[in-house]
């Protein structure tokens, strides 16, 4: 069962309108290694994962959908106030086209989110070492991201965000030594 508290999971300041920081937040929300495909990846593998680790998997997945809304939260302050013209300099003219200002899941670039992002081998191992990487990944973009923007109140939000796929990818390799304890334990005795 799960509870939803109506307060964001840390709080999203910004310090002013800014749809080319937006532009590149998108990432997080409908890219290959953002918010969206981490959490539907975890909460998919966890049917074929062991009992010792798939409270893990749960727990992260739901946590990424508390991300979710963070980066969501972000880009509507970004562009809440942004008029078409500052949409367009932004390189954001066919979002802004299709969808106004309203949140789409697509990347930076524009390409729409795909479930081909999303990876299940159903081996649990070669699973979790997946989860590592898209943890690692996304660790990076927040960092580029922070590198990109100018506005220190979004990189506070942004360094959380940074540290807390840190933490996801040492849980994961945590129960990558879990499994493979469990697994030596099966081929020898």
């Amino acid at each position: 069962m799960w509870y939803y508290e109506k307060k964001l999971q840390y709080p999203v300041k910004v310090s002013s309108c800014n749809p080319r920081l937006a532009k590149y937040l998108i990432e997080q929300y409908g890219g290959a290694d953002g918010e969206l495909a981490a959490a539907l990846r975890y909460l998919n593998q966890r049917y074929t994962i062991p009992d010792k680790v798939i409270g893990l998997l749960t727990d992260i997945g739901t946590e990424e959908f508390a991300h979710l809304e963070m980066i969501a939260t972000m880009v509507y302050k970004l562009t809440k106030d942004a008029t078409p013209e500052m949409m367009k300099e932004a390189g954001l003219a066919p979002h802004y086209a299709n969808h106004d200002k309203a949140l789409f899941y697509h990347n930076a670039a524009g390409v729409p989110w795909t479930a081909t992002y999303i990876q299940a081998k159903g081996d649990p191992i070669a699973d979790l070492y997946e989860d590592i990487a898209a943890e690692e990944k996304a660790r990076a973009t927040y960092q580029w991201i922070i590198n990109l923007s100018d506005d220190p109140d979004l990189n506070d939000g942004l360094k959380y965000l940074r540290e807390r796929e840190v933490v996801h990818s040492q849980r994961f390799r945590e129960a990558v030594e879990i499994l493979k304890e469990e697994r030596d334990k099966q081929i020898y005795f």
